[in-house]
């Protein structure tokens, strides 16, 4: 789970890798829980939640300018 400060010291590119990172990450955690190969279910709600989080702090930048 990243904290929201960590992230908004980092760029905007660096956040755009990071989602790009993280929902491919999601994708591969469904197929897993699909296809039962998943131990931890719990971790896609983190996943989704630091998708949240980054998709945000995007927002807000985007807002300000």
């Amino acid at each position: 789970m990243v904290k929201a400060r960590e992230l908004r010291e980092k760029t905007d590119e660096e956040l755009k890798e990071e989602l790009k990172r993280l929902r491919l990450e999601l994708f591969n955690l469904r197929f897993q829980f699909k296809t039962g190969g998943l131990t931890n279910p719990h971790k896609i709600k983190a996943v989704r939640k630091d998708i949240a989080r980054i998709l945000t702090i995007l927002r807000e930048r985007e807002l300000k300018s």
